[in-house]
């Protein structure tokens, strides 16, 4: 990608994702992530109605009646986005191709998460950790982190989400709210590393998809290339057979992604290429509000 076209494309993304962040995302993204940090205030005697679990038993000991913490906000957080870069994502048959989605989407909570002050940073993954852009503020930060999401080129193909998470986990002292944006197409079992990436932040998965890969047209002999393996093989389409295993496949990897995050305690929101993500982010915030 030249120079000149790059600038563009960054600047399209930046008037977009900066118009969705301020004039539709502004009070949701603060209402859904707001809060969710807390740090210790101070402690006071406790009052009817308190919940007990705050009490501090060491103060409560010292002066023989009980006393809680109390907690105030985060004045910022933290956001990590850890974006897949895999051969998979360059797949579009029905809409843009995912990686350009995936873009359009980190764009706009990276605007949402710097006009409410907070830290953003970016993990590119695929089966390696490809590149890791430190947390920080501001506009020029952000529009590295645009620049990087359009013209990155990953050196593998491969995907290991579970990779990805133990590495975040550890690189991160400090609790994040983080989105992990990828289409799931994935061999590994990631239930551990979720969990345990969910236990010590706030983790969010947003699933981007082609409906193009959730079912096969009838369209005859077709020689399918499998992006991430480099692997070629004819499948005939024209086979009911073939196109319901294909069904069985594809819900069944569906149903086990779910069944996964949702016993992470994650939320997760799947948008389709040719679908408005803005709604689906809206529906996303408000579930969290």
């Amino acid at each position: 990608m030249e120079q000149n076209e790059l600038l563009s494309r960054v600047r399209k993304i930046e008037i977009k994702a900066r118009g969705l962040s301020q004039n539709i995302f502004a009070g949701e993204y603060h209402s859904a992530f707001k809060g969710r940090g807390m740090t210790f205030s101070e402690v006071r005697e406790y009052q009817y109605g308190d919940d007990v679990r705050d009490i501090d038993w060491n103060v409560t000991a010292r002066y023989n009646r009980p006393y809680v913490k109390t907690y105030e906000e985060e004045r910022e957080l933290t956001v990590m986005l850890l974006v897949d870069v895999s051969g998979s994502n360059d797949f579009g048959a029905l809409g843009p191709a995912k990686r350009e989605v995936m873009t359009e989407i980190a764009a706009t909570l990276a605007f949402s998460a710097i006009n409410n002050n907070d830290k953003v940073g970016v993990i590119f993954f695929s089966d390696h950790i490809e590149k890791f852009i430190p947390p920080q503020k501001g506009r020029k930060h952000i529009l590295l982190v645009i620049r990087e999401l359009l013209s990155f080129k990953p050196q593998h193909k491969g995907t290991d989400i579970d990779h990805a998470l133990q590495y975040m986990t550890s690189a991160l002292k400090k609790r994040c709210t983080v989105f992990l944006v990828s289409d799931f197409i994935d061999a590994h079992d990631i239930s551990r590393s979720l969990q345990l990436a969910n236990h010590k932040h706030d983790v969010i998965a947003i699933q981007v998809y082609d409906r193009r890969e959730a079912q096969l047209p009838d369209v005859g002999l077709v020689r399918m290339r499998d992006a991430e393996m480099g692997t070629e093989r004819w499948v005939d389409t024209s086979s009911r057979k073939v196109r319901q295993a294909y069904d069985r496949w594809w819900y069944a990897r569906q149903l086990n992604m779910s069944e996964t995050v949702q016993r992470c305690h994650v939320d997760l929101v799947s948008v389709a290429t040719d679908e408005d993500y803005v709604k689906a982010l809206m529906g996303l915030f408000k579930q969290r509000s």
